[in-house]
């Protein structure tokens, strides 16, 4: 009875005890998941400070991010999507056993996915898309428990796992966007009855799909895109009575598209662009009300589009250009679906131009361009204000464009170029404020040029060549500060040329031939510094030719078959040659000028120029006696000073310390502040190059005046070598070439002061950077050499200086992506400078450049060759073409084609050029807008 009292404390103990324990888990499990999840942000950079409450003396559970199972109180889940995180997975996450989920998408989180993930057995979502992770992905099929698997957007490498065909829990799996060795799609993934979203885009796969797939019955979306899958196309794949989304876009697929495929009710996208398909679309196609998006763009399709299609009820997206379609469109396209973007470009479509398509008010982007559509434009597109490109040209459309057509308050370009049109151009037309480009060329358009022309600011090219308009040019185009492009030819203009024009200074090209405009030139044309092309040709223009074009670093000029009188600049026919002034009889050329030709152009013989001869002549007479009279005294002087001054003359140095003038003689070409003891003070830290005629440093001006780049040319032979440069530079006119700013002689020293320009040998650095195949550089050094090269590409078609350039590459993240990594891009853009500067004009680049072989270019050749993919890859540099970049490579060799078109002017300028090489790098966002023809965008 004693020991009764005793038995019940200890009774009420061991409950009290074990109440505890069920309370409150074991403190050892909290602090091992604690440990690791403190060493999991331990390898984690967090610039958003998203891991902030994860602290040592807290409960895991109350960290941001985390999840806690409710009873045990163990973490189930890891959740942090796009909040910036970089760094590595830290191989501790192994220690988390009750770990169920695993979600970091889009961070820059890099480094090996840890083998010791295996050990999280009840780990069902496991998303790393998006990230920045390499090697081999590590055997995952022991985790059975898997329902969703994303890797894709990475750079994992390796052979494509195949052991994926164990997870049969699986509902979605994403491996694509990796960078794996080339092979097949296993037949394993058969396995996977449950899953629903299947993405193995751009994975290097080949071969044909595996049956095997279309016994996935419950599958929804299945993306095989950006391949090279090959074979027939899949008629097998109407078993998946499920899809909701197909895309299989640049693959290799041919034959066609069978009538099965009317069977996939719930289909809402469709894309099978870019392969080798061909034959007619399927009537039953035209019954999948469901579709949202179709798209079949680059095949050989042909036939008509099935009439279903105009009764669809949610369609927004339909491009079906380069293909050979015919017949007429279908009446109601568009009708009664909210249509976003339609592409129907380059094929041979015929008939009325479809009325509808902008029935619901929203179509943003309309092209429908290279067809032979016939009869007037609907009105009903006067109320589609929500436009923005709006592209018909290369038809056989005709009549007046209805009035509120050319009122598109978001359109950035209206093209009806090559059409029949006719009428006026409608004052309306400064509603279009955002306009970028208008294009009317080869029409029968008529009238006056409104005014109101000059009300739109945003306006870059402006093409009204080849039709009927009459009147005077407004002289309100002198507003236009973005204009690059003015083309006005072949047509009934009259009166003078407005002197406003010269207001335009980033025009590029300007051309106002065959037209009737009278009067002189105006003066102000000198003004427009970015002129690389002029033809004012087959006019009545009168007067001299004013001499501030010689000023203008112009690459072609035509001002032939006018009422021109006078001389003409030596320097303008030297550029131009004699073709670009005949016709003209009153105009002249001096006797002395080395481009004389048999032309019939006048020699400049007038009084003026035989009383210039005759005194020229009395002034040599007078020398020549002089020197006689005085050669015997100079002599005796000259030996007289030798012998006094023999040895000062060898202690001459940049301060000027030497007998003869005591002054500096300074010569100068551009207005520049020069301080002639600050060009001296030469530092050899500051050496930047050193050459055949002499060391060139880099000086940085006083009063925050810039940097000049100095050459301090050799004694004895310097002021023959001074001569040859000053009379090069003094023949160059290019925009793009050097200033020189002042010469300077003094006693036996010679200096030339001229524009600074960074970086000015990178191509060479480039060049032996590619030869020399370099494994590895820094971002910085890879970007500034691609920068370099970009560079090369703004000199050679005079657009955009260097400044503008690192300003559109990098807020447009061509080269550098978001941590400031190099993309695949840099080589493209660095091989794309090369190939441009070997594709210079033989003019400029032949002989003592080397870069051309006599009769050959390397231009012509890839421009015959440029669909020949074996040939065409033989361009590409082994060390560099790479599997991984060398579809980047031709892309950007596509863009290199343009920018060294044989006639300057066709070449796309730099802000072209960066908006083609960011269509060429979107690679995971896909525009519904593709179609573009030849002379706006690159296909690739």
């Amino acid at each position: 009875m004693a020991k009764t009292p005793v038995l019940s404390l200890q009774f009420i103990s061991t409950v009290i005890c074990l109440l505890s324990l069920s309370s409150f888990p074991p403190s050892l499990s909290l602090n091992v998941e604690t440990q690791a999840l403190l060493d999991f942000k331990s390898q984690l950079k967090d610039p958003l400070n998203v891991l902030g409450s994860w602290k040592e003396s807290e409960s895991p559970c109350e960290f941001s991010g985390i999840t806690c199972d409710p009873l045990s109180g163990k973490v189930t889940a890891i959740s942090f999507d796009n909040q910036s995180l970089s760094g590595v997975i830290s191989p501790s996450i192994s220690a988390l056993e009750s770990l169920m989920t695993l979600w970091l998408p889009s961070n820059a989180i890099s480094g090996k996915l840890p083998d010791g993930l295996i050990n999280c057995s009840k780990l069902k979502q496991l998303n790393l898309t998006g990230n920045k992770m390499v090697g081999v992905i590590p055997d995952l099929s022991s985790l059975r428990s898997l329902e969703i698997l994303d890797l894709s957007e990475n750079y994992f490498s390796g052979r494509f796992p195949t052991w994926v065909g164990n997870l049969t829990e699986l509902l979605a799996l994403g491996l694509g966007m990796n960078e794996y060795h080339v092979g097949e799609i296993p037949e394993s993934i058969g396995n996977l009855k449950n899953l629903t979203w299947l993405f193995l885009a751009e994975s290097y796969l080949r071969g044909e799909i595996p049956e095997s797939i279309f016994e996935l019955e419950n599958l929804q979306t299945l993306d095989l895109s950006r391949n090279k899958i090959s074979g027939q196309f899949p008629k097998s794949i109407s078993k998946l009575r499920k899809l909701t989304k197909i895309e299989l876009f640049y693959n290799n697929l041919t034959g066609e598209i069978p009538p099965e495929l009317a069977n996939l009710t719930l289909l809402q996208e469709f894309d099978v662009s870019s392969n080798q398909l061909y034959g007619k679309l399927p009537e039953g196609i035209g019954s999948l009300k469901s579709l949202t998006v179709f798209q079949g763009y680059q095949n050989n399709f042909s036939g008509e589009i099935p009439a279903g299609f105009g009764e669809m009820r949610h369609l927004i997206g339909f491009s079906l250009y380069q293909n050979n379609f015919s017949g007429e469109f279908p009446a109601n396209f568009g009708r009664f679906s909210p249509l976003y973007s339609i592409d129907i470009s380059e094929n041979q479509f015929s008939g009325s131009f479809p009325r509808f398509l902008c029935e619901s008010k929203q179509l943003q982007f309309l092209l429908a361009l290279g067809n032979r559509f016939s009869g007037e434009l609907p009105d009903s597109y006067a109320e589609c204000k929500s436009l923005r490109r709006f592209r018909v040209n290369k038809n056989n459309l005709t009549g007046k464009i209805p009035e509120g057509v050319w009122a598109m308050p978001v359109a950035s370009i209206i093209d009806f170029s090559d059409n029949d049109f006719t009428g006026e151009v409608s004052p309306k037309i400064r509603l279009s404020t955002i306009l970028n480009q208008l294009i009317l060329q080869n029409n029968r358009f008529s009238g006056q040029l409104p005014s109101e022309l000059g009300k739109l600011m945003n306006l870059e090219k402006l093409y009204l060549n080849n039709n009927n308009f009459s009147g005077v040019i407004p002289s309100d185009i002198g507003s236009l500060q973005q204009l690059s492009s003015l083309h006005l030819e072949e047509n009934s203009l009259t009166g003078s040329i407005p002197s406003d024009l010269g207001n335009c200074a980033r025009v590029v090209d300007l051309n106002l031939a065959s037209n009737s405009l009278s009067g002189r030139i105006p003066s102000t044309i000198s003004l427009m510094s970015s002129l690389n092309s002029l033809d004012f040709s087959r006019n009545k223009l009168t007067g001299l030719i004013p001499e501030g074009l010689e000023k203008l670093k112009l690459s072609s000029i035509d001002l032939s078959e006018n009422q021109l009188s006078g001389r003409v600049p030596s320097v303008l026919l030297t550029m131009g040659g004699d073709r670009a002034f005949v016709g003209n009889n009153e105009l002249c050329v001096d006797e002395s000028s080395k481009t004389i030709t048999k032309s019939g152009i006048n020699v400049c013989l007038g009084r003026q120029d035989q009383e210039k001869k005759f005194g020229d002549k009395l002034v040599l007479f007078s020398i020549i006696a002089c020197v006689l009279v005085f050669v015997l005294t100079g002599m005796l002087l000259l030996s007289y000073r030798n012998f006094k001054n023999g040895q000062a003359e060898m202690k001459n140095d940049l301060e000027g310390k030497k007998e003869g003038d005591p002054s500096w003689k300074i010569s100068s070409f551009h207005q520049l502040d020069i301080d002639s003891d600050e060009i001296c003070d030469l530092e050899e830290d500051n050496l930047i190059g050193s050459g055949g005629t002499g060391k060139v440093y880099r000086l940085d001006l006083k009063k925050n005046r810039g940097a000049v780049a100095v050459k301090k040319l050799w004694k004895g032979d310097g002021l023959k070598f001074l001569e040859a440069e000053m009379e090069i530079l003094g023949k160059i006119r290019h925009r793009n070439i050097l200033k020189l700013y002042a010469s300077l002689l003094k006693g036996g020293s010679s200096f030339l002061v001229f524009e600074y320009m960074p970086n000015g040998n990178l191509f060479q650095a480039l060049h032996k950077w590619i030869k020399d195949g370099q494994p590895e550089l820094d971002w910085n050094q890879r970007y500034k050499i691609a920068l370099g090269a970009a560079k090369g590409i703004a000199y050679l078609h005079h657009d955009c200086s260097p400044p503008v350039l690192h300003r559109d590459i990098k807020s447009s993240n061509i080269l550098l992506d978001g941590d400031n990594e190099p993309k695949i891009a840099d080589f493209g853009v660095a091989k794309l400078a090369e190939i441009s500067l070997k594709g210079c004009d033989n003019s400029s680049f032949t002989g003592t450049h080397g870069y051309i072989a006599p009769g050959k270019d390397i231009v012509y050749w890839v421009l015959n060759h440029l669909n020949d993919r074996e040939n065409i890859l033989e361009v590409l540099d082994e060390e560099v073409a790479s599997e991984s970049v060398r579809e980047d490579m031709v892309k950007v060799l596509k863009i290199a084609v343009l920018c060294t078109t044989k006639l300057p002017n066709l070449r796309p300028n730099m802000r072209e050029v960066v908006k083609m090489l960011v269509d060429a790098d979107s690679s995971t966002y896909r525009s519904p807008d593709y179609s573009f023809d030849k002379n706006e965008k690159v296909f690739l």
